[in-house]
């Protein structure tokens, strides 16, 4: 890699274009960059890391800090324009990061976002864009550079500081340098895989063991007394030998369950004996109990009888008297129906005489009859003369019923006039009516005819806007498709450049010693070529190729999909544009002609419309029907009318006639009823005056001769009372009365007798019962005593019995568990082997193990052959800095408690001792460690590949070395200019500005920093 120009614009302390020709530098093979403390001179290095990276070294990626220059004017973008060579490609490089511009309208500023461009010079001259993607230029810089940030920051920009601090530093610190230059992450990778397969191992072998523990306490929870006389195994989870003391506890725990089985059954048959003798004792007491209570309430029964038996007599008694009484009752019920008779006949009887005249209140029944038929005789000879008056009276209502159809049938003569005037207007209308529905349902059918059209355009402007949706994205699946092919074609080409440049290493492994080479034709091949770091065999590239023509033929579907998306969104659209005409003069609907395709909301307008004025019109045109119909009944209406008017006035005329017969007719009856009404109004009125008296005077007959028959019946119904009374053994009839009782008493009295007579005749079979005498005669029973004998027997039996079962169960459990366990040992003995095997290589790879003697983890292994490289390399350099006094060697001893691998020390030639590095003076760390830089770059660029680094950069530290050392140490940078490398020192010493002529001023400037060549 070699750098020919530089152009850094508003970046860092640079507030102008400053513009760097590493070629004119170069030239030399030794060059300086010097300039005042703050100047920029570290800036310019930063650059070419920024620009090829993207970022600047880490020690200066500060959070919140910025690349733009704070003396650049705020019009003038910061950015950084690399030009190189690597890898046989000219190559430009041009980065601008996220920085504030003005705004292009009104006032202040808007973020702008990073930018990144690659170019490549072809062989014509000219300049070829690559890419603008920060991604891509970024894979494709670390590809060709073959180098990290990191790496490229510790191997082409030397930090003398940082290799000084790696003399100096321990172990640990050592390490994270090395890993982060050599990428040692897949060793730590396999350590944590390993470590991280160990801890899975062991957590299912704990998981496991705490399975078996779990199991041992349950054998111990089932066990109870027998488990604990044993103790219980104390070996814990994970640790060896716990299966086998499991098993061994289990064994002795069921053992000990079976004997304590056996003594659980001997004593459960003692208990059940116990248990029967003690049931029959006390199923003997509780007899005994029971005929000693029966004997005592029979003698307590019988006094209670004794006591009732005057009541007894009293209820017999009574009930007797009341039997005697029932004789009776029906004269009695007699007595009272007459009396209720007779009252109501006088209550009547009060009411008749109430209505009566004062003269009649007194009168008999057979004077209230006479005057009765004589007002009935009255009453008969007004019957002509009511038939006069109700004839009279239909007369009123003809004659009213005349004048109401005469004056009905003056206003129908009116109505018919006035309906008559205006039908000519009205035969017009219904005629115009009809002409506007003929007109609407002709407009209807046109209206139809452009309905359809409308509406298919409607559903392909639909369709048109779904299909650009369909459009854009098969466009953008087109898009990432194409540049899925252009990186699988990159990859491929890549790949197979790669194996070109390898091929020889592959016809290599073809070559059979003593035939002849497909190349050069020689049967020797001395030194055949082997495949280096990263070479791509044929099945790689022909994978590749095969992934390339794979995205090909994706890309080709893709076009294809989105050629026919396209062929149906131009249908669409052209449907939607219609071919329709746009207007028709007879209904006068418009549609303007759209010179671009029409949206969905115009023609959903559209269809709208001439869906309105179709549902309009035919509304109109359904009407023709009903017109015709209301014309027809209006000719029919007309006629009528004139019918009518005509039979109106006849009817008018003959009922002049009709009237003047009847005011003759009412004339001649009007002198009848006057003479027949006498005083009243009417000769109704009279009739109905003397109806009521007739009524009221036989109302009043009736109920004198009422009256007069209840007093007969209830003094008959009194002599036969006192009759059934005497003949039933009362001396009065309300003695009788008195010791009537209803149905329900005498039934309650009954059952009161026949309860005491039961009662005596179940107290008389008790006392005869033997078995209770004798058992009265006996001494008292005691049940109680008994009965807690028997419980506590019950009690021990159930115990004996449930500790029985419990032993039964706790053998079965015990058995079960055992099988649980022995059945979870050997489940567990291939994962206990495995975890043994893991864990003995994640300890090996760790350093914990006792097969790995010096406690080095793999990666520091690793990382020790490199700085064991490193070393070696380094001395080179040191023995011509130091005239051959110092030699760099690695230490793998441990120091302290801390694991071996990463030391270094140094070899004094001149004493023969070997110390650390840490006891090197200021000068002599510098040029160490610059020797260290500069072989650590040679590892680090034979591990990248081999790639060639033609410029290199070593910041500071010369300030430390005398004369001579300066001089020793410019020899050996003088030689890395063998084979066309470039060195540049960055560095403010006078006296480096004497000896190399070759310069790059950074000069500190009010207004930013500026660079000048002093060649």
């Amino acid at each position: 890699m070699r750098l020919h120009r530089l152009t850094l614009t508003a970046f860092g302390p640079f507030g102008a274009t400053q513009e760097v020709d590493f070629d004119a530098l170069s030239s030399a093979g030794l060059f300086l960059l010097h300039g005042p403390t703050g100047a920029g001179k570290t800036s310019v290095l930063d650059a070419v890391c920024y620009a090829l990276y993207g970022a600047v070294p880490g020690a200066r990626q500060s959070p919140g800090a910025t690349l733009r220059s704070d003396h650049a004017p705020a019009d003038l973008p910061t950015e950084v324009q690399l030009e190189l060579t690597v890898g046989g490609r000219r190559l430009e490089v041009t980065r601008s990061p996220a920085q504030p511009r003005p705004k292009r309208r009104g006032d202040g500023f808007t973020q702008e976002k990073a930018q990144s461009r690659l170019r490549e010079r072809g062989p014509e001259g000219g300049w070829k864009a690559l890419s603008k993607s920060h991604q891509e230029i970024g894979e494709e810089l670390v590809q060709l550079i073959g180098m990290s940030r990191d790496q490229f920051c510790q191997v082409v920009l030397l930090p003398q500081g940082d290799f000084a601090r790696f003399l100096r530093a321990d172990a640990e610190a050592r390490g994270k340098l090395l890993g982060r230059l050599f990428d040692t992450r897949r060793f730590a990778a396999v350590e944590e895989r390993l470590a991280e397969l160990r801890r899975g191992a062991e957590a299912r072998v704990k998981a496991g063991d705490e399975q078996i523990l779990a199991l041992a306490q349950r054998i111990a929870q089932a066990g109870g007394p027998a488990a604990a006389e044993a103790p219980q195994p104390t070996v814990r989870a994970g640790e060896p030998g716990l299966a086998e003391a499991v098993l061994e506890w289990a064994a002795l725990a069921r053992s000990a369950a079976r004997e304590r089985l056996g003594i659980a059954g001997a004593v459960v048959a003692a208990a059940e004996g116990r248990q029967l003798a003690a049931a029959r004792a006390l199923e003997a007491e509780r007899e005994r109990d029971r005929l000693q209570q029966r004997y005592a309430e029979t003698r307590r029964r019988a006094e209670e009888l004794e006591a009732r038996r005057p009541e007894h007599d009293a209820c017999q008694e009574r009930l007797e008297r009341a039997r005697k009484a029932d004789r009776v009752a029906p004269a009695l019920e007699l007595r009272e129906e007459a009396e209720r008779a007779y009252r109501a006949a006088s209550d009547g009887l009060d009411r008749a005489r109430a209505l009566l005249p004062r003269d009649l209140s007194d009168a008999g029944a057979d004077r209230l009859a006479e005057l009765e038929r004589r007002f009935q005789q009255e009453l008969y000879a007004l019957e002509a003369a009511r038939a006069a008056e109700e004839r009279s009276a239909r007369i009123d209502e003809e004659r009213d019923l005349l004048d109401r159809e005469a004056r009905a049938d003056e206003e129908l003569i009116r109505d018919a006039d006035a309906w008559l005037a205006d039908w000519d207007a009205t035969r017009t209308a219904l005629k115009a009516r009809i002409d506007a529905a003929q007109e609407a349902a002709t407009r209807a059918e046109q209206l139809a005819g452009l309905l359809a059209p409308a509406r298919r355009r409607l559903d392909a402007a639909r369709r048109r806007d779904a299909l650009a949706t369909d459009v854009q994205q098969a466009e953008r699946q087109l898009t990432a498709a194409r540049e899925r092919e252009l990186d699988a074609r990159a990859s491929w080409l890549d790949l197979r450049e790669r194996r070109l440049r390898g091929i020889a290493a592959e016809l290599a492994a073809g070559l059979v010693a003593g035939e002849p080479c497909t190349v050069c034709g020689s049967a020797e091949h001395p030194a055949p070529a082997s495949p280096g770091d990263g070479h791509v065999d044929r099945a790689t590239e022909e994978q590749a190729l095969a992934a390339q023509q794979s995205a090909e033929e994706a890309r080709a579907r893709t076009e294809q999909q989105l050629g026919l998306v396209r062929e149906r969104y131009a249908a669409a659209e052209t449907e939607a544009l219609g071919d329709e005409p746009a207007a028709e003069a007879e209904v006068e609907v418009e549609v303007e002609a759209e010179v671009e395709a029409p949206t969905v909301a115009e023609l959903r307008t559209l269809v709208d419309r001439l869906v309105d004025e179709h549902a309009e019109a035919h509304r109109l045109a359904a009407g023709m029907h009903a017109a015709r119909e209301a014309f027809a009944m209006a000719e029919r209406e007309h006629a009528g009318r004139l019918v009518q008017r005509q039979e109106a006035g006849e009817r008018i005329a003959a009922r002049t006639a009709a009237r003047e017969a009847l005011d003759a007719d009412r004339a001649r009856l009007a002198e009848q009823i006057a003479a027949a009404r006498g005083e009243s109004a009417s000769v109704a009125a009279h009739a109905e005056r003397l109806t009521r008296r007739v009524a009221l005077l036989a109302d009043a007959a009736e109920a004198v001769r009422a009256e007069q028959d209840a007093a007969l019946r209830r003094k008959e119904a009194d002599d036969r009372l006192s009759d059934a009374a005497f003949r039933a053994g009362f001396d009065t009839p309300q003695a009788a009365a008195a010791t009537l009782l209803d149905a329900a008493a005498q039934r309650d009295l009954q059952h009161r007798i026949d309860a005491w007579q039961a009662e005596a005749a179940a107290v008389a079979d008790r006392r005869a019962e033997q078995d209770a005498r004798e058992a009265a005669e006996l001494p008292p029973a005691r049940p109680a005593e008994a009965s807690s004998t028997h419980d506590t027997a019950e009690w021990l039996l159930r115990e004996a019995a449930s500790a029985h079962a419990t032993a039964r169960e706790r053998c079965a459990e015990l058995d079960r568990l055992s099988r649980r366990v022995v059945e979870e040992v050997r489940r567990l003995g291939p994962v206990r082997e495995e975890y043994e095997r893991v864990a003995r290589l994640a300890g090996l790879t760790a350093g914990t193990s006792a097969d790995n003697e010096r406690k080095m983890r793999l990666e520091s292994y690793v990382l020790a052959a490199r700085l064991e490289q490193v070393a070696a390399a380094a001395t080179a350099r040191l023995q011509r800095m130091s005239a051959g006094r110092y030699t760099l060697v690695h230490s793998d001893a441990r120091t302290g408690g801390r694991r071996a691998g990463l030391g270094l020390h140094v070899v004094d030639a001149w004493t023969g001792s070997e110390r650390d590095t840490a006891t090197l003076s200021g000068g002599e760390t510098f040029f160490a460690s610059l020797a260290l830089a500069l072989g650590l770059a040679d590892v680090v660029t034979e591990e990248a590949g081999g790639v060639r680094l033609d410029t290199l950069f070593i910041d500071e530290g010369f300030g430390s070395l005398d004369d001579q050392t300066l001089d020793e140490v410019l020899d050996v940078l003088d030689s890395l200019r063998e084979r066309d490398r470039s060195v540049g020192i960055v560095s403010h010493v006078a006296d480096l500005r004497r000896r190399i002529p070759a310069r790059l001023e950074v000069v500190k400037e009010r207004h930013g920093s500026t660079v000048h060549h002093r060649l």
